[in-house]
C-alpha cells in the first residue's frame, strides 16, 4: 500500500509504503518517544521526501534500511530533527509568566540573595523564545541575577533549533507582540528586520541538547521546570516516563509548568498540588526520586 498522494504519469517521487512508515515510526518512537499515528503519514512524507531524494534513494524503504545500520546516529538525529514540531513564541501562555513573577520567583529570589542557589529548566526550549522569556522575567524581578547563584538550563532534542536559540537572533515578525519596554531593555537591532537578545539575558542561560526519554544527565534539583507542549507528542506510556523524570528532578516545593492541554497522570500527580491552569507545585514533603545518572552525566553537568 502506498500512502503518498496518487502519482501522476512521469512522477518519480519516492513512494512511502505502510510498512516503511511503520518502520520509521517505530524508530522515532524508540529514539525520541515521538508518537506518529497513521494520520501523520503525509507529514512524514512531506518532511522527509527531500532527504530521500538527496540521498539518491528510489523509495523510503531504502532510507529505513540506512537508518537501521550501525553508525548512522547522525542521520537518525537528522530524522528526529525533521519530524520534531517547533511551535513557540515569546511569553506564550502569559498567565504562566504572571504567576512566575508574582508568586513563584519572589521567595526564591529572596533566598538566592542570602546565598541559596536557584535553578530553572526550560525543557523542550525549541528556538529559545521560552528560555529568553524566563530570563526577561527573572531580570525584571532580580536585576542583579548575574551576581547571584542563578542559572537557567534550556534543552531540546533538535540540534538545529538549538543553534538558533544560542544565537538569540529573531526576525521582527517574532517580536511584534512584545511590549516596547521589553524590546528596549532586552534586544538590540543587528541588521534590517532582525534583533538579538542582549548579552545580559543570554548569559543566564545554558543551552544543551537533551533527549527527555533518556536518563537525565543533570543532578538538579530544579526549583522551576517549564515542560510545555512536549508531552502532547508522546503516547501514554512515554508521558508517564516523562512525568516520572520531571518529578525526580523537581525540588520539593518546586514548580512545574505544563502546556495548556497537558495534565499530570498518576502516580506522579499525587506528588504535586495544582496552583493554577497547568501550574503544579511539588509537595514540600515529597522526596525526589533517585533516577540515577547516565554516562552523559560524568564530568560537569549541564546546569548544576
Amino acid at each position: 500500500m502506498i500512502l503518498t498522494t496518487p502519482q501522476q504519469p512521469g512522477d518519480n517521487s519516492p513512494p512511502l509504503t505502510a510498512s516503511d512508515f511503520q518502520r520509521l515510526a517505530q524508530l522515532v518512537r524508540r529514539e525520541a518517544g515521538l508518537d506518529l499515528p497513521e494520520m501523520k503519514e503525509m507529514l512524514v512524507y512531506s518532511r522527509l521526501v527531500g532527504r530521500v531524494r538527496e540521498l539518491g534513494f528510489s523509495d523510503f524503504g531504502q532510507y529505513a534500511d540506512l537508518l537501521s545500520r550501525p553508525g548512522t546516529e547522525p542521520e537518525r538525529q537528522r530524522l528526529i530533527n525533521a519530524l520534531t514540531t517547533n511551535t513557540t513564541q515569546f511569553f506564550r501562555e502569559k498567565h504562566h509568566f504572571a504567576y512566575l513573577a508574582q508568586e513563584a520567583l519572589p521567595p526564591l529570589i529572596a533566598q538566592a540573595r542570602k546565598g541559596a542557589r536557584l535553578r530553572i529548566w526550560s525543557a523542550g526550549c525549541s528556538s529559545g523564545e521560552e528560555a529568553y522569556s524566563l530570563a526577561f522575567t527573572l531580570l525584571e524581578a532580580c536585576p542583579n541575577a548575574a551576581q547571584l547563584d542563578i542559572k537557567i538550563l534550556a534543552t531540546d532534542i533538535d540540534a538545529d533549533v538549538l543553534s538558533q536559540a544560542i544565537l538569540g537572533k529573531y526576525p521582527e515578525s517574532a517580536l511584534h507582540k512584545l511590549p516596547q519596554t521589553v524590546m528596549t531593555r532586552h534586544f538590540t537591532p543587528v541588521d534590517d528586520h532582525a534583533w538579538q537578545v542582549n548579552a545580559e539575558a543570554r548569559a543566564l542561560i545554558h543551552f544543551r541538547s537533551l533527549n527527555l526519554i533518556k536518563p537525565l544527565p543533570m543532578r538538579g534539583p530544579f526549583d522551576i521546570v517549564f515542560c510545555r507542549n512536549v508531552a502532547i507528542y508522546f503516547d501514554a506510556a512515554t508521558q508517564d516516563l516523562l512525568w516520572k523524570q520531571l518529578n525526580g528532578i523537581t525540588a520539593p516545593g518546586g514548580y512545574l509548568f505544563l502546556g495548556h492541554s497537558e495534565r499530570l497522570s498518576s502516580p506522579t500527580k499525587e506528588e504535586f498540588g495544582l496552583q493554577g491552569v497547568t501550574i503544579y507545585r511539588k509537595r514540600p514533603s515529597a522526596v525526589p526520586n533517585d533516577l540515577g545518572q547516565s554516562e552523559a552525566s560524568q564530568g560537569e553537568p549541564p546546569c548544576r
